[in-house]
């Protein structure tokens, strides 16, 4: 399957270490926007241009994670995966992020999201667990 993380710029080794755990499982980044990395001082050109080709990473995806913290990128990603229609998945490893408060967000809660709570290197194993829930309990609704 395809998927887009989505996390903040300075969180780009957690975003490789993932990458590269869902890659050894099988599956393919729609777009790795940490190839081009920084693109806020360049031109208003690149920024349109990298705008349009992280949209579009999402677009091609089955599945979206999202790593927090993340910026406000990451928080226009996520609305776009989940009005996308996408199987979006919202990591962090602080439980609290998740709870009433000033440290959350009402997305966070949004029906259509997996929200995932663990250490980072255990997400491919559990998006994996968790995506085989949810393609057994679709194939289960279906017939």
């Amino acid at each position: 399957m395809k998927y887009y993380i989505a996390t903040s710029l300075s969180r780009m080794a957690a975003h490789n270490v993932v990458r590269d755990a869902l890659s050894t499982l099988g599956h393919a980044i729609s777009y790795d926007w940490t190839l081009h990395g920084n693109v806020k001082s360049i031109s208003k050109e690149r920024l349109r241009e990298v705008a349009i080709l992280d949209l579009d990473g999402i677009s091609r995806a089955d599945f979206v994670v999202v790593l927090l913290p993340g910026g406000k990128g990451t928080h226009v990603e996520l609305g776009f995966a989940i009005a996308s229609g996408k199987r979006v998945f919202l990591h962090t490893e602080d439980p609290a992020v998740f709870e009433v408060g000033p440290q959350t967000n009402a997305f966070y809660r949004h029906p259509d999201l997996i929200r995932v709570c663990c250490p980072l290197p255990e997400i491919p194993v559990r998006l994996e667990q968790l995506e085989f829930f949810v393609m057994s309990q679709a194939i289960h609704n279906s017939q």
